[in-house]
């Protein structure tokens, strides 16, 4: 999955979260009666200040970690996280001496509040346990870094990194060397498991001296509402797209009942390491398996940036191409100076691609290991969405800069690859001019859906799990069990074998050895949709969803560029209400634009025995 990052996994960053301050009366560090609103004032100017002097050199020694491996840049990551979490954790304290303080001013007192939730890593107050936080987690994010599966012994010995088993993944249909690249990146995260243990105590316990009776809770009162309120809304947002969902489920298992035979499904689940996709969170790489109408408005977009002679330049340029029509900023030049576009050959990086703000003042960078094909073009334009979210509100203090609530900042690329429809891609030159009809039609909804559809379940569960992780409904020795069940849950995926104790299949993923919390990807799926169809009702678009795009309509580009420049200066439903019209998130639009193919899956399915036995949560 993409991802925005300011300072990866740790510290400050600009993903500040908003959340209904809750602080420890016992933490307080002067009485709050002697503390006036002009302290406060001056308190929240002062954070801003300090942020804008410090903020760079963490940000930097992350940049070094993760584009230059090894133990001596994990180690400077590391000090400088500690140093950044030794402020914050200053910072709060003092902040929790203006609670009840009358007079303060709407834009302080928000800004207080935001304080509290800087950072998804709370920290003890203890030094050494702060130290130990630091050190923990540089290594877990490491260890994934340089993870590699390695078969044979001496001049036999063979290894191979994860995009090579993504390969395996991508482009063979061999059932056994599938099962062995997808159990083989899975040797990398035993080691983790002990150190992920330590890593969600100390959380817990930084998130309890916080006020919170852990860092679930914690994390989760993040959007302006109750964590419990919060807890509530992503499930009715499943609700509203679950039926969708379980008819893709239903005919991508059949299809792969057909390829494999009884070996294509396991009690109406499907096996994870047939999915084409390392995690099984999307399936677009067995398109060839179940494609519904072989051949017909086929889009090959990697041809057409061969044909073209794209590099990862003038990928990005294309990209950056997109936003500049609808009337926004072209990039600063730092940014195609300063930035990873390809992945070096001399030594270990994070290629997973990600955006940075390096400094609140324009300095922006993406990370990647761009290839000249379809996926890397379409990550460029979501990698971008946050590169011009951090450009629209580098002019507010940096406690306001990031979106409105964190599934905002995910969202806003999304929105754009959304808009590169057929006829879109045709204006540029990359495809043919497309061929309407319903057969086109329902093969480019059956692709988007097994990248949005397929990923709502496991953008979801991802946070579930670690919710029970930290509220101890899912202990130590049972890390691995509670991680299948909620796999098999929601998503009808499931594992080839006993995946014991002895595994730790959560490490395998990125976002669960990196402590980045997940639930914004499901939300910004939601959102994406609903942003979408706001901006395509303000460029006057008439007809089904599906067929918009607003390329090149500055008055949609200058309603998103609005919601962009308020960061999270005000509330998040505040925000949604000025673009969409709505002060709820809602999956409806979702529905809209897949209703063709929903028909279509619905007859398709017809006689089948679709779902799936969902397990208890409480054991396998």
């Amino acid at each position: 999955m993409k991802f925005q990052i300011s300072l990866l996994s740790l510290a400050v960053s600009s993903a500040l979260l908003l959340s209904a301050c809750q602080n420890d009366s016992n933490a307080k560090a002067v009485d709050a009666k002697a503390a006036t609103a002009a302290d406060a004032q001056a308190f929240i100017k002062q954070v801003n200040q300090d942020l804008r002097d410090n903020y760079p050199e963490e940000a930097a020694a992350q940049w070094v970690a993760s584009t230059y491996i090894n133990g001596d840049t994990q180690l400077l990551a590391a000090k400088a996280n500690e140093r950044s979490l030794a402020r914050l954790k200053e910072n709060t304290e003092k902040a929790a001496t203006f609670s009840g303080v009358e007079g303060i001013d709407p834009a302080t007192g928000r800004a207080l509040k935001l304080l509290e939730r800087s950072t998804s890593m709370p920290a003890p107050k203890d030094k050494a346990k702060l130290a130990e936080l630091t050190r923990i987690a540089s290594k877990l994010e490491g260890e994934y870094g340089a993870g590699k599966y390695c078969t044979g012994e001496g001049d036999a010995k063979q290894c191979r990194e994860l995009g090579e088993l993504e390969d395996v993944l991508r482009e063979s249909r061999d059932y056994d060397k599938q099962l062995d690249a997808w159990q083989g990146w899975r040797t990398i995260s035993p080691p983790m498991r002990a150190d992920y243990q330590k890593l969600a105590e100390l959380l817990n316990e930084g998130s309890q001296e916080l006020g919170y009776a852990n860092a679930g809770e914690f994390w989760r009162s993040s959007y302006d509402m109750s964590p419990a309120e919060f807890e509530a809304e992503t499930d009715r947002l499943w609700d509203q797209v679950k039926p969708l969902y379980q008819n893709l489920q239903c005919y991508v298992r059949g299809k792969l009942e057909e390829k494999y035979g009884e070996r294509g499904s396991i009690n109406g689940m499907i096996p994870a390491h047939l999915t084409g996709n390392m995690w099984s969170q999307q399936w677009g790489n067995i398109w060839d398996l179940v494609e519904p109408y072989p051949g017909t408005g086929k889009l090959d977009i990697t041809a057409g940036l061969a044909k073209q002679h794209y590099d990862d330049q003038a990928m990005v340029k294309r990209a950056e191409d997109f936003y500049t029509s609808l009337g926004m900023p072209s990039l600063p030049e730092s940014f195609f100076q300063k930035s990873q576009f390809l992945k070096p050959r001399d030594r270990d990086v994070v290629c997973h691609a990600s955006a940075w703000d390096m400094n609140y003042r324009g300095d922006v960078r993406i990370k990647m290991c761009i290839q000249p094909n379809e996926d890397s073009f379409t990550t460029i334009y979501h990698e971008l969405g946050h590169i011009y979210y951090y450009l629209a509100y580098n002019d507010l203090p940096p406690l306001f800069q990031s979106g409105a609530h964190d599934g905002f900042h995910e969202a806003i690329g999304d929105t754009m690859v959304l808009g590169m429809t057929p006829e879109y891609l045709a204006s540029i030159g990359l495809v043919d001019a497309p061929k309407v009809s319903e057969k086109a039609t329902i093969n480019a909804q059956m692709k988007m859906a097994l990248d949005k559809i397929a990923f709502l379940p496991f953008g979801k569960l991802i946070d579930q799990w670690r919710w029970g992780v930290f509220d101890g409904r899912i202990t130590p020795d049972n890390y691995n069990q509670a991680w299948w069940n909620l796999r098999e849950k929601y998503q009808g995926v499931t594992s080839v074998g006993d995946r014991g104790e002895d595994f730790f299949d959560p490490g395998a993923k990125y976002h669960v050895p990196a402590n980045v919390p997940y639930t914004r990807y499901f939300l910004s799926y939601i959102l994406q949709f609903q942003f979408y169809r706001s901006l395509c009702d303000a460029a006057g678009h008439t007809g089904p969803l599906h067929t918009c795009t607003f390329y090149g309509n500055k008055e949609a580009g200058q309603r998103f560029w609005a919601m962009l420049q308020k960061g999270q200066s005000q509330p998040w439903q505040k925000t949604l209400k000025e673009l969409t019209g709505k002060e709820e998130m809602d999956a409806s639009a979702i529905l809209d634009y897949f209703a063709p193919l929903n028909a279509w899956l619905e007859e398709q399915n017809k006689g089948k025995q679709c779902g799936w036995d969902e397990p208890s949560l409480a054991a396998k």
